[in-house]
This record gives structure tokens, C-alpha cells and sequence, in this order.
């Protein structure tokens, strides 16, 4: 039994689809390949990478994609313009946020950024698919597999699985992070990014910093084992002490 994870993609198409190549080459076209979501935001083609992974999923790949916080933005724009999240600690508005990549996502769509709020909206509105954000908002916000916990952020230590916040699974750091519990599956996660994915023995962080010039991490996970994916091949990831990240 194998599971793939990929970390988060944040705009970059052709960096997911290198990730999909070295998991073929690996274990095949129809491996099941888990993606921990931040789909979009930050790099130049958001709106390419929605579209590959929701064709990939039409076409019945065994692909899961879960929700990451940045896979909110869009659709809530959307449908309530005036949302804020409440997991930003700047209570900045998403196209008003410099560090965000609204702009680069509404970019992806032909929309031009320069244009003032109520004629940006209106744009958007126009160009945006109605598939693409229904696809974004109905994103499931785990994915549990006999070998780990997928989830975008984490969790709270100590919840049941069910009693978990949206809040926690897509923006939780503090808490989970740092902490040594056993937390029954392997807890495999991005959200913070890191210099390249790392086993801490109870969570693995497959955020290797794709949105800041790295390459996108893939991983495969057998019993007992988890290797990193490389274009020379695997690499084994041996669990390290949890940093405070």
C-alpha cells in the first residue's frame, strides 16, 4: 500500500506537474496522490492548476485534493466581497493584502488588477468559471488514508477528528506544530512553509516552499517509511525532533 502527498502548489502549474511525473515514473499513472491544498495564490498560474487537477480528477485519476486557507479566498470574494478571514492576523482584505497573491491569481483569469474595486469584482465575476469556484469551495477539508491524515494545516492535538475546527484545519499552527503528542495517524500537512518536507515522527510537513522558488515536494508513504521524490530518485525523510516552526 502506497500514498502519495503533494505540498502546497500556490499558482505553480508547471512545478505540479513535475511533482505528477516524478510520482509516475514511481508508481505509475494510477497512483493515488493526495494534495494538501493552497491551490492557488502567488504564482503565475492559479487558474491552470485548477484546471489540470479538476480534468485529472473528471478523467478519474485517483487524485484527492483538501482545502488549503488560501483555497477559500477566491470563492468567498465571490460570493461575499466584503469577507475577511478570520485566521489573518492583519484583518486585511485578500486583494488588499500585498503577501496574499490575489493579484496573481486574478491575473491567471485575464483580469486586470489596476482596475478599482466595484469594476474589479464585476471582472471577476465575469471570468472567473462558476466550476472553478464551485470546485474551490466544496473541497473536502481532510482525507484519511489507512497509512496517515491528510489535512492543509493540522490539527488540534487532543480533538476528535470530527470535532474539528474548519478554522484549525486550514490555518493551525501554534498548538500543533510544536507538539510531541501522539496523534494516532501519521498527521501529513503543509501551511508552514519549510526548506523541503520533513518528518517530525508524529506529523510530516510537505510544504517545501514552492511558492518561494522551490521546487513543489512530493512524498510516498509505505508502512513504517516515508520517502521524498526527487528527479534522481527517492530519498528516505527519518523522523526529526518537532521544531517550534
Amino acid at each position: 500500500m502506497r500514498l502519495y502527498v503533494i505540498g502546497d502548489v500556490h499558482g505553480h502549474l508547471d512545478k505540479l506537474k513535475a511533482a505528477h511525473q516524478r510520482i509516475f515514473r514511481d508508481g505509475g499513472r494510477d497512483a493515488v496522490i493526495a494534495h494538501v491544498g493552497d491551490l492557488i495564490d502567488r504564482g503565475p498560474d492559479s487558474r491552470g492548476v485548477v484546471d489540470h487537477l479538476m480534468a485529472g480528477q473528471a478523467q478519474g485519476r485517483p487524485w484527492i485534493v483538501t482545502r488549503g486557507n488560501h483555497d477559500r479566498f477566491l470563492p468567498q470574494y465571490l460570493s461575499q466581497p466584503d469577507w475577511v478571514d478570520p485566521g489573518l492576523s492583519s484583518k486585511l482584505h485578500w486583494t488588499m493584502h500585498s503577501g496574499l497573491g490575489a493579484p496573481e491569481t486574478l491575473r491567471s483569469y485575464g483580469i486586470d488588477t489596476a482596475l478599482p474595486p466595484e469594476r474589479l469584482l464585476a471582472e471577476a465575476k465575469r471570468a472567473v468559471p462558476a466550476g472553478h469556484t464551485a470546485y474551490l469551495a466544496s473541497l473536502p477539508l481532510y482525507f484519511l488514508h489507512p497509512l496517515a491524515l491528510v489535512v492543509h494545516a493540522g490539527i488540534r492535538p487532543g480533538v476528535d477528528l470530527l470535532d474539528q475546527s474548519e478554522e484549525d484545519l486550514v490555518w493551525i499552527r501554534q498548538g500543533f506544530l510544536n507538539s510531541p503528542q501522539d496523534h494516532g495517524p501519521l498527521v501529513v500537512h503543509g501551511h508552514t512553509a519549510i526548506q523541503t518536507a520533513t518528518h517530525y515522527g508524529n506529523r510530516l510537513n510537505v510544504d517545501g516552499g514552492a511558492a518561494y522558488g522551490r521546487p513543489l515536494c512530493a512524498v510516498v508513504i509505505e508502512k513504517d517509511v516515508v520517502h521524498l521524490l526527487t528527479d534522481d530518485g527517492r530519498v528516505p525523510l527519518e523522523p526529526e525532533d518537532p521544531p517550534c516552526e
